[in-house]
C-alpha cells in the first residue's frame, strides 16, 4: 500500500479504536504509525492491540510504526472536603505534606521534592493553567501562596511549574514497568515525557539500549534551553504542544514549533507535530478551519509526522479523523508553493561523503527528473539523510531489516520495503527497478537514483550514486 504524500500520520489507539476492524480501517485512511498511550488502559489492553497492529502489518506487506508513549511523573494536588473548594484572588493559599482534605485556605502537594525547588515568586499553574498560584515563601516542606488567579480546584488536579527544573526523574516506577512491557512487545519507538535536560534522555537510552528508538517529548521550557543537545541524544521528538502550552506564553508555541520542526531537519531527525490537531473531531465529522490550518501549517514547515490522540482514542469519528488529516496533507504537498517553501528552508550539509551523496541524489533526481530516488540502508541513517534533503520525487527505502523498515514509518517522504541487500553493484540496480516497478514507483523508461554504500550491507558508509533507467 503506497501512500500519496509525504509528511507522515500517527492515530493514537484507545477505547474507540480497539477491535480489529477499526484499527484495519485507521490503517487503510492512512495511519503510518500507532501510538498506545501508556497512561491509559491496561497492560492486556495493549497487548491485544499490538498483536492487531503486527497482524495487519502482515497481512498488508507494509511495515507500520509501534510507538508507546510513557506517562512520565505526574504532579497532582490532594483531595478536597467535599471534592473541591474556590479560591478567590488576592487570597493566600497554603500547600504542605499534610495529606488532610483541603480547603480554600491549603491543599496538600504529595510530592517533597517540588518544595525543595520552589524559590520565591515562583509561579504555580493548577488545572492547565486555569488557577495560577505566585510562591511568597517556601520551606522544605510546605509553600506560602498568593492566589493570582481563582477558581475552583478540585481533586487530584494537575499542576505545571514552568520556569523550574525538578529533581525528578522522567521515569517514574510505573514507567519503568511499562517499558519493561513495551520492549518485550518488540515496539519501534518508546516516546519519553517530562524531558527537562539532555540527561533525561541519556537515563531512558541506558535502559533502551538497541531494541527501539527514543523519541523525546518536547513539552517543559527547559527543554527547549537545551534543545539542540536534547535532539543531538534523540532519534525523533515530538512538540508536544498541551503542556508546552500550558508552561508557555500561548502566542510563543507556534514560533517554538517552528524552531523545533527546523532544528530536527538540520539534524536529520524526525518531528513530529502533536496534541489537539483536530480536537473538534472528538465530537463532530468536520474539523474547524483553524484547525484545518494548524495541520497544513506544520505540513508547509516540514514536519515529518503529524499525531492525533484524543480523536481516534475517544472521538466518535476516528476514521474520519486520519482521512481528514490525509486529505490536509495531500492539498499542502500538492500547492505549488509547497515546494518553494520547504526548499527555502534548506539545511547546510555536513562535511561527510555520505551528506554528499545524499544531496547529490535529491539534486540529480531533480534534474533528470528521475520517478524515485532509491537507498538502500541497514541501520536508516542513509534513509534518513535522504528525508532531510526533503527531495521532489518519492524516497524508496529497500533494507534487510523488519525493524529498520518500521522504524523509519514516522520519517517524511519515506516508503521502506524489507528486503535482502544486494551483494553486488549489478544485483543493486536489478533490485532497485523491480521493486520500484513492483511498489508502484516507476514505470519502464523511468530513470531513478540510487544510493547505497559499498562494502554492501555496512552501516552508514553511503559512498556510492547511481543512474539507473527502468527497463
Amino acid at each position: 500500500m503506497r501512500r500519496y504524500r509525504n509528511a507522515k500520520i500517527i492515530a493514537t489507539l484507545g477505547p474507540a479504536s480497539s477491535d480489529p476492524a477499526t484499527i484495519k480501517a485507521l490503517f487503510e485512511a492512512g495511519a503510518d504509525v500507532f501510538r498506545f498511550n501508556m497512561s491509559h488502559g491496561s497492560h492486556d489492553d495493549h497487548r491485544r492491540n499490538y498483536a492487531t497492529v503486527r497482524a495487519l502489518d502482515a497481512a498488508s506487506g507494509r511495515p507500520i510504526g509501534a510507538l508507546f508513549d510513557l506517562q512520565g511523573p505526574k504532579l497532582r494536588v490532594g483531595r478536597f472536603v467535599d471534592g473541591k473548594a474556590t479560591l478567590e484572588n488576592g487570597t493566600p493559599f497554603r500547600l504542605d505534606l499534610d495529606d488532610t482534605p483541603g480547603d480554600a485556605t491549603r491543599a496538600h502537594m504529595p510530592h517533597p521534592e517540588v518544595f525543595r525547588a520552589l524559590e520565591q515568586d515562583t509561579e504555580i499553574l493548577i488545572d492547565d493553567g486555569r488557577i495560577r498560584l505566585r510562591v511568597a515563601s517556601c520551606t522544605g516542606d510546605s509553600a506560602e501562596t498568593e492566589v493570582v488567579v481563582g477558581g475552583i480546584i478540585s481533586n487530584n488536579k494537575g499542576f505545571n511549574l514552568p520556569d523550574v527544573i525538578l529533581p525528578l526523574s522522567p521515569l517514574t516506577r510505573k514507567d519503568h514497568e511499562d517499558l519493561r512491557f513495551a520492549l518485550d512487545q518488540g515496539c519501534d519507538w518508546i516516546a519519553l515525557s517530562f524531558v527537562q535536560l539532555p540527561e533525561d534522555v541519556a537515563e531512558a537510552r541506558k535502559l533502551i539500549g538497541n531494541r527501539a528508538r527514543v523519541m523525546a517529548k518536547l513539552e517543559k521550557p527547559s527543554a527547549i534551553r537545551y534543545l539542540d543537545q536534547i535532539i543531538e541524544m534523540s532519534d525523533a521528538v515530538m512538540v508536544a504542544r498541551g503542556d508546552l502550552g500550558v508552561e508557555m506564553p500561548p502566542e510563543t508555541v507556534p514560533g517554538v514549533q517552528k524552531q523545533i520542526i527546523r532544528s530536527g531537519r538540520r539534524t536529520g531527525k524526525p518531528v513530529v507535530v502533536a496534541t489537539q490537531m483536530l480536537e473538534s473531531m472528538i465530537g463532530a465529522p468536520q474539523p474547524t478551519r483553524a484547525e484545518a490550518s494548524d495541520v497544513a501549517t506544520a505540513v508547509y514547515d516540514g514536519a515529518d509526522c503529524v499525531m492525533l490522540s484524543g480523536e481516534t482514542a475517544a472521538g466518535k469519528f476516528p476514521v474520519e479523523a486520519v482521512r481528514m488529516m490525509d486529505r490536509i496533507i495531500t492539498q499542502v504537498e500538492r500547492d505549488p508553493l509547497y515546494r518553494g517553501i520547504i526548499e527555502n528552508a534548506q539545511q547546510d550539509h555536513d562535511a561527510t561523503s555520505a551528506d554528499a551523496i545524499t544531496a547529490g541524489a535529491r539534486q540529480v533526481a531533480e534534474t533528470i527528473r528521475a520517478a524515485a530516488v532509491v537507498t538502500y540502508t541497514t541501520s536508516g541513517s542513509t534513509a534518513l539523510r535522504a528525508a532531510r534533503e526533503r527531495p521532489p520525487v518519492p524516497i524508496l527505502c529497500l533494507t534487510p531489516s523488519q525493524d529498520t523498515a518500521r522504524q523509519l514509518a514516522p520519517a517524511w517522504g519515506i516508503h521502506a520495503v524489507v528486503t535482502a541487500d544486494a551483494t553486488n553493484i549489478d544485483e543493486m540496480v536489478e533490485k532497485a527497478e523491480r521493486l520500484a516497478k513492483e511498489q508502484g514507483f516507476a514505470i519502464s523508461g523511468d530513470r531513478l537514483v540510487i544510493t547505497a554504500g559499498i562494502p554492501f550491507g555496512t552501516p552508514g558508509a553511503t559512498n556510492l550514486l547511481r543512474i539507473a533507467w527502468v527497463e
